[in-house]
């Protein structure tokens, strides 16, 4: 196996998509609890973009490839390795090196590839889905009966949040940037999405709240966003942040997080440890898994890649044009 090789993309140096390069390399060996999969698809998240700037560094010990999740088949295990055998079909959540032919994974951060689902669509689940639940349900305690606002809604995270909250009877909000982005989100379950570029979302939220405010906040924006979003929060409310765009620094009276008693809380999924992920993934199996082979979710694909198009696909997300998710397809 060592002196197999495969298809890569390597970031050969920090920059613009253009430095998203293909490459050969000797396919990885599965360590201890890891299992090594053969990968049909990988889906292009926007950790990946940032990584590629030189901003987002992969921890100690994992791939500098890009890529944090897949779908494929599991084609040889390490010692230890149970719940998995060779021949599955499984979709994972990496700890990077996604964007190749072959990507060793932990065991426990594999899920099994959900019944009316192919292996594209399948590719596109684990970091959103991970990521929403971890934050809104697992650290943020997000409770049927209660109300969520998510930014950016028509990106592959909102497009998940709005779903997965919708499901587990919470009545969500959402912005987005233009009339045919709101509308996709309200046909995903959003009771209402706000168009932020003609709308100030703190009125509205207001507004339809009678006053009171949603009881979280989702928000990858940042920025000037921050105190607009405490505004929008209602009594013990809760701020979650998981992302940055327009920067991480603001002012903010915190009398009023003070007085209403906020909590403003944020996470990154990747440097979360493994005990983390393998109770969000048996948590997924158990409470969102059955809901996508129902139907009643699903994951919003915009437009797939060949491995050799990296840089296109990265190209399409930094225009955020797209609505859902960025896919390639490794596999033919």
């Amino acid at each position: 196996m060592t002196s197999q090789k495969m298809q890569c993309v390597e970031i050969s140096s920090p920059g613009g998509p253009e430095v998203l390069k293909l490459a050969e390399r000797a396919m990885p060996i599965p360590g201890e609890g890891e299992v090594l999969v053969k990968v049909h698809s990988a889906g292009v998240n926007r950790p990946d973009v940032i990584q590629r700037k030189g901003l987002y560094p992969p921890p100690p010990g994992a791939s500098d490839l890009p890529g944090l999740e897949i779908s494929g088949e599991v084609v040889a295990a390490g010692a230890n390795v149970k719940k998995w055998k060779i021949g599955d079909k499984v979709c994972a959540l990496t700890n990077g090196g996604g964007y190749a032919e072959f990507c060793t994974v932990p065991s426990e951060q594999c899920l099994p590839v959900p019944k009316g689902l192919d292996m594209t669509q399948a590719a596109v689940l684990p970091e959103t889905f991970f990521t929403v639940w971890f934050n809104l349900f697992l650290q943020g305690g997000l409770q049927e009966g209660q109300s969520l606002l998510v930014h950016g809604g028509s990106s592959g995270i909102g497009t998940t949040a709005i779903q997965m909250a919708k499901a587990m009877g919470v009545e969500v909000y959402t912005t987005a940037g233009n009339a045919e982005k709101c509308k996709v989100c309200e046909k995903l379950g959003a009771v209402r999405a706000i168009n932020y570029k003609e709308e100030d979302f703190v009125s509205v939220i207001k507004e339809r709240t009678d006053g009171k405010g949603v009881d979280m906040v989702l928000d990858m924006v940042g920025g000037d966003y921050i105190a607009k979003n405490i505004k929008c929060l209602a009594r013990k409310g809760r701020l979650i942040n998981i992302a940055y765009l327009q920067g991480s620094t603001t002012e903010v009276n915190f009398m009023t997080v003070m007085m209403k008693q906020l909590t403003i809380t944020g996470s990154t999924l990747r440097q979360q440890p493994l005990a983390v992920k393998e109770r969000i993934a048996n948590e997924l199996q158990e409470n969102i898994w059955p809901l996508i082979e129902k139907g009643q979710l699903a994951p919003v694909l915009h437009s797939s890649f060949t491995l050799a198009e990296a840089a296109q696909a990265h190209e399409l997300m930094e225009t955020s044009k797209h609505i859902g998710k960025i896919v390639l397809n490794v596999e033919s």
